[in-house]
């Protein structure tokens, strides 16, 4: 709270004043001691109406995208004043003037602003008859307001606004670096949130699919008393459970779905053997590459693609055989996926399959964009479909194609 005496000749020895330039520096030093930036706004509210030789102050920023102006800390308003202005719109009065135009505005007028005439909190506050709002913008953002209450006409001297302008380009600097700070971890954590969403897809979600494809046949089995046959899908449905119980272990505890520890060649060679067995599609593997020598992201982000391709084989292809081959030549790894069945195209009359099928096809673009590679969904010659991976060892521009 300002004193008595100040409020009384703030309006006449502010022109006398000499700008405080070691206000400059504390800000600048504090900015980069990294403290909270709102906690940093109410601080420099004090100095900053000593330095004007305002009789009060308030200092807002915007929130709902620049929709309004919420009131983080003031100095010399009643607490009923303060409640009142805790959210204005971004235009109103002297702050819409000062945001529109990013400079200095001061009040004419009773209508420029709503506080117009408040008294500074106290026994001996007067009226405030005007008001300074100085903008906290930078590179042409608006990202929040000072407001200065006067009770007499007589604004701040030239050098004192010269300081303040540098005040808000500082603080303006401060809060878009919080924005940044703010948006870019708004992004981590949907990205994050994407890349679990597609690992669970990739792992637990397929596996249940398996599951209640296996429902039907081991009711069937019971109905018709077959007692050995029950007993397969009841080991089938339970080594399943027991796997996506696994992989939802793996993915909690690390984000990521198991690998298999010895290679995505090892693993493909594994997948290819159990997909007869799984699905009742036939399917032949081809390794052409020899050994390849990948990061483990590569290989995971490569085996979910090929997993995931043979899941939409064995659930909307209807199709007899499929063949997968793994091809190394000119620094790039080959990776396809064909089967026999109705087409890329078949899976859009079902509404029921639609979903999952374009969900997971975005995952396996996603995947592919992150191994700097090349994903392509189309026709395969004589009938059904061809899923082609193509990525360079060491990484490269993405490009995905359908």
């Amino acid at each position: 709270m300002i004193s008595s005496s100040d409020r009384t000749s703030g309006g006449t020895a502010n022109a006398q004043r000499p700008p405080d330039a070691s206000l400059l520096a504390e800000i600048t030093a504090d900015l980069g001691a990294g403290h909270d930036v709102e906690a940093l706004l109410r601080r420099f509210l004090l100095p900053i109406v000593t330095l004007a030789g305002a009789q009060a102050g308030a200092v807002r920023v915007f929130c709902d995208e620049t929709r309004r102006l919420r009131l983080v800390g003031h100095i010399g308003l009643a607490p009923e004043v303060a409640q009142a202005e805790a959210l204005v719109d971004r235009h109103c009065g002297v702050c819409g003037a000062a945001a529109d135009g990013q400079r200095l505005a001061w009040s004419q007028a009773e209508g420029d602003c709503k506080l117009h005439g408040v008294r500074a909190s106290g026994a001996a506050g007067g009226a405030c008859a005007h008001v300074l709002a100085v903008p906290l913008a930078h590179r042409g953002r608006m990202l929040g307001v000072y407001n200065l209450f006067f009770e007499t006409a007589v604004r701040p001297d030239d050098g004192v606004q010269t300081v303040l302008r540098a005040v808000g380009d500082l603080l303006g600097l401060a809060l878009d670096h919080l924005r940044l700070e703010r948006e870019h971890l708004r992004a981590t954590v949907l990205a994050e949130r994407q890349l679990m969403a597609a690992e669970v897809h990739d792992s637990v979600a397929q596996t249940l699919t398996f599951v209640k494809m296996r429902l039907p046949l081991l009711q069937q089995a019971i109905e018709g008393d077959e007692r050995a046959q029950a007993l397969k899908y009841v080991a089938d449905v339970r080594g399943a459970v027991t796997q996506a119980h696994a992989s939802l272990r793996e993915i909690l505890t690390h984000y990521r779905a198991p690998v298999d520890p010895k290679g995505l060649l090892h693993a493909l060679a594994d997948c290819a053997r159990q997909f007869p067995a799984r699905t009742g599609v036939a399917l032949a593997y081809a390794n052409r590459a020899g050994a390849l020598e990948l990061s483990t992201e590569q290989e995971a982000q490569a085996f979910h693609v090929v997993q995931e391709a043979l899941a939409n084989v064995a659930q909307h292809a209807h199709a007899r055989h499929a063949w997968l081959s793994v091809d190394a030549r000119d620094g790039l790894v080959e990776i396809v996926v064909e089967d026999d069945g109705t087409g890329p195209r078949a899976a859009d009359d079902d509404a029921a399959a639609a979903g999952p099928t374009h969900h997971g096809l975005m995952i396996m673009g996603e995947r592919a964009r992150r191994l700097g590679g090349q994903l392509e969904i189309g026709q395969r010659a004589g009938g059904g479909t061809r899923v082609r991976l193509a990525f360079p060892r060491a990484g490269a521009d993405a490009r995905t194609t359908a």
